[in-house]
C-alpha cells in the first residue's frame, strides 16, 4: 500500500498509529519530534507517501516540521493531529483531533491516499 511517516513525541501514540496503519496494510516510519521527522523525510522523501504529525512537540513543532518537509517535497499529503482544537494547521494540510480512534485515522489516511 503506502509508506507513512508518523511523528509524535508520545511513544504510545506512535505505537498505536503504527499498529493501526500496519493492520491496514501500510508501511510506517516514525519520528519522535519535528527535527527527527525532517531528517527521516529528507532521507526517504521519494518513498514516503504521506505524513501524519502531531502539532505540539519539543525540539521542533509540527508546523515548522511541515514547512521544512514541504521544502523537500511540496506535494506530499500531510495530516496534522492535535489534542488542542485551536491549532493553526498549515495550509493544504488536513486536521485530525486527538484523541481519535485508530479507525478514524485509517479512514482519513485512506481518503487522502485515494485522491
Amino acid at each position: 500500500m503506502a509508506t507513512i511517516l508518523v511523528v509524535d513525541d508520545e511513544s504510545a501514540i506512535r505505537q498505536l498509529f503504527t499498529l493501526a496503519l500496519n493492520m491496514a496494510g501500510h508501511s510506517v516510519m516514525t519520528a519522535a519530534n519535528g527535527l527527527e521527522a525532517v531528517a527521516v523525510f529528507r532521507s526517504y522523501a521519494s518513498l514516503i507517501d504521506l505524513v501524519v504529525t502531531d502539532m505540539t512537540m519539543p525540539v521542533m513543532d509540527g508546523a515548522e516540521a511541515v514547512e521544512r518537509i514541504r521544502e523537500s517535497r511540496p506535494d506530499v499529503p500531510i495530516i496534522c493531529v492535535s489534542g488542542y482544537s485551536e491549532v493553526d494547521v498549515p495550509r493544504g494540510a488536513l486536521f485530525l483531533q486527538k484523541p481519535c480512534t485508530p479507525s478514524a485515522l485509517v479512514a482519513l489516511v485512506t481518503g487522502v491516499l485515494a485522491r
